[in-house]
């Protein structure tokens, strides 16, 4: 079982203005920050924001993305149009894949660091 993710960024301030925006549509909410990361979640850390311990530049994984569960289309329309409106760029306007499943419904975008990030649904609603 997953404890929590955690992606690289080289710009923590441009990605905190991104993921604040994206998760809150989502429910998914700031719990805390410092110089270097930020971490998200409802009640406890699920996804957190982070500059390399290492202090090389962060990279996004070619193939890797992270999807986020929507409880609905609505969601995840604004899951969508939050991540273009603060930096994200298209990864796959939202809407049905019928190749994955007759019912999911999901919108795919990269985050100003390129990570792919994504939010679905199987709600028909």
């Amino acid at each position: 079982m997953i404890d929590h993710i955690s992606v690289g960024t080289n710009d923590l301030g441009k990605a905190r203005t991104f993921y604040d925006a994206v998760l809150a549509e989502l429910g998914i909410r700031l719990l805390s920050s410092s110089t270097r990361s930020a971490d998200y979640g409802v009640s406890s850390v699920l996804f957190s924001i982070e500059t390399p311990v290492n202090g090389k530049r962060a990279s996004s994984g070619n193939g890797t993305h992270i999807a986020f569960a929507a409880g609905s289309r609505e969601i995840v329309n604004a899951f969508y149009h939050a991540a273009l409106a603060n930096g994200g760029t298209d990864a796959g306007a939202p809407g049905v894949r019928p190749n994955y499943d007759a019912h999911y419904y999901g919108a795919f975008v990269f985050d100003p660091d390129g990570n792919k990030i994504e939010a679905v649904t199987r709600s028909s609603k």
